[in-house]
């Protein structure tokens, strides 16, 4: 018998599991999915526990945000790449920033040698953030910023520029990710020890909950944990750790929870195993509706919402045959829009090769565009729901999940666990696992280890400027000769003092940062006091 010839189901081995272990059955039935139809594991969009959705009929009013990802070289390059995609039909904004921005180093610090604007755009003083935000209608634009250990700083810096423009604290709308957890656990872009971290963060929370009361203070990522191998429930599991952390942090510095939870958002990756994606966000939905509302007793509703963000997985991408990768993004970002996304990156076909090109970003945009306008999933919410095989692996996801979670209570937490190296030794174990399943061909990726072509054909890769950070560093020492440097050297004495008591730190940080202070100056104000976290030490 051929294989054309031989009936479904009948090959010799019929083990199938998602990515996550959970195991697939060849067909599911009413008996699989023991809950899908009980008010208190699914009800309806819009209602708890939010399954379904948070809002009751998600994308039938409009569909979700396109805010595609940009951020690279200098800050008038960016602003050109944000002109481009909002002239495209993009409907929010989102900046990278490079290494040494991201690390609170000055673009003329030695360890910011080779990286200037390399994987982001760089970022010194509010002289940059002026020519990054130039044009743009900060007051119906919604901006995130992919930024941690310098978050505060970056945030403040918006501000004032938003304030020089005549744009009220109040109106502002975005996002700082702000979630430096992860990076002890899998990124690694931490500049303090986790405790005083963790300060910044509430100082954040407190902050914004009194002068920028729309912005988003914090997305609570589980994307860099899944980059760096974890599998789908171990992508939810530590993040939602993580974030009872957060929560937890800020109620012990005297906030009140329904004072900040409603801008708490997230940050979720999307891979190529739809179902199990579609399932991830449903669970991570539901579990938050839990913790909100039975551990942090919540009493706003929209405390129990979690509202996320989604990029399609880099990791996945391969440089082989790259146009394949238009194919990964689109299962990804329709995997995202099933599971109820808020808003939505689609990552350029040729980002395993380098920065996306114009071409590879609009071909990302446009993918985001034709689900939303012709593939019909934006007719009704939640259209999976109900799913016997959906709703059974939600449950499966959701209990897996809980475990992990347990066994981080039972440590004495997130910031416990990741400084016993518990959660980065999982996500290694995870990403060893995929990694050999890929090598000895058992996880097929076409293009890489089958369907393999001798000759992949030339693809235009993103130039990086040599001189880019000659340019950057003279335009720092300029921002410096020009300053009041008695008023800067004041104010970064004003950050210090703060350091060491109590005072909320982003009060002194805008000050001195408004007086022409550098990002450098001021992470080293706080390096001064905090120290320099040393992992093993």
């Amino acid at each position: 018998m051929t294989t054309e010839d031989r009936p479904q189901g009948s090959s010799e081995s019929n083990a199938r599991r998602t990515d996550s272990g959970i195991e697939v059955r060849p067909v599911y039935t009413p008996a699989d999915a023991s809950g899908w139809d009980a008010e208190t594991k699914l009800g309806m969009p819009g209602k708890p526990p939010y399954t379904r959705g948070i809002y009751p009929t998600m994308y039938r009013g409009r569909p979700w945000t396109m805010r595609q990802y940009a951020g690279f070289g200098t800050a008038e390059a960016t602003n050109e790449r944000f002109k481009f995609l909002l002239e495209a039909g993009q409907t929010g904004l989102s900046c990278a920033f490079d290494l040494p921005t991201q690390m609170g180093f000055d673009s003329d610090h030695p360890r910011a040698e080779g990286e200037v604007g390399k994987v982001g755009v760089a970022i010194d003083s509010l002289a940059d953030m002026r020519l990054l935000l130039a044009g743009l209608p900060l007051d119906k634009v919604t901006t995130s910023m992919t930024i941690n250990a310098t978050a505060a700083i970056l945030l403040l810096l918006y501000e004032l520029v938003a304030e020089e423009n005549g744009v009220a604290p109040e109106v502002l709308g975005g996002t700082i990710q702000n979630d430096i957890l992860k990076e002890y656990v899998a990124r690694g872009t931490y500049v303090y020890p986790p405790r005083a971290s963790m300060r910044l963060v509430t100082d954040t929370f407190a902050y914004c909950a009194d002068r920028l009361p729309s912005w988003n203070t914090i997305s609570i990522s589980g994307y860099h944990i899944r980059e760096a191998g974890s599998t789908a429930v171990q992508e939810i599991a530590f993040t939602l750790a993580n974030a009872i952390a957060y929560v937890q942090a800020a109620i012990d510095a005297g906030l009140d929870v329904d004072s900040f939870a409603p801008r708490l958002s997230f940050f979720w990756n999307a891979h190529n195993n739809l179902f199990e994606e579609v399932a991830k966000f449903r669970a991570a939905r539901r579990m938050w509706y839990r913790l909100m509302d039975e551990r942090f007793a919540a009493r706003d509703e929209r405390s129990k919402l979690l509202r996320f963000h989604t990029q399609t997985g880099g990791s996945t991408l391969t440089a082989q045959q790259p146009e394949n990768n238009i194919v990964r993004v689109t299962l990804q970002a329709l995997a995202a829009v099933l599971g109820g996304t808020q808003s939505l990156h689609t990552n350029g076909f040729d980002e395993a090769l380098g920065l996306p090109t114009a071409k590879a970003a609009k071909t990302a945009l446009r993918t985001q565009q034709v689900i939303a306008h012709e593939s019909g999933v934006v007719d009704t919410a939640d259209p999976l729901g109900g799913s016997w095989f959906v709703e059974s692996l939600t449950d499966e996801v959701e209990r897996a999940a809980w475990a992990y979670i347990e066994r981080i209570d039972k440590s004495g937490g997130a910031v416990a666990a990741i400084e016993a190296g518990f959660m980065q030794a999982e996500i290694e174990q995870a990403a060893y696992a995929y990694a050999k399943a890929v090598d000895d061909g058992e996880k097929l990726i076409v293009g890489m280890n089958r369907f393999v072509e001798e000759d992949g054909g030339a693809t235009e890769v993103f130039p990086i400027d040599p001189a880019l950070q000659k340019a950057q560093m003279e335009r720092t020492r300029k921002v410096r000769a020009a300053r009041d440097q008695a008023a800067v050297e004041a104010a970064l004495a004003d950050v210090e003092a703060a350091a060491r008591g109590t005072q909320n730190l982003l009060v002194p940080m805008r000050a001195a940062l408004a007086a022409m202070a550098t990002l450098g100056e001021v992470s080293d104000a706080l390096r001064n006091v905090f120290g320099v976290y040393q992992p093993g030490r």
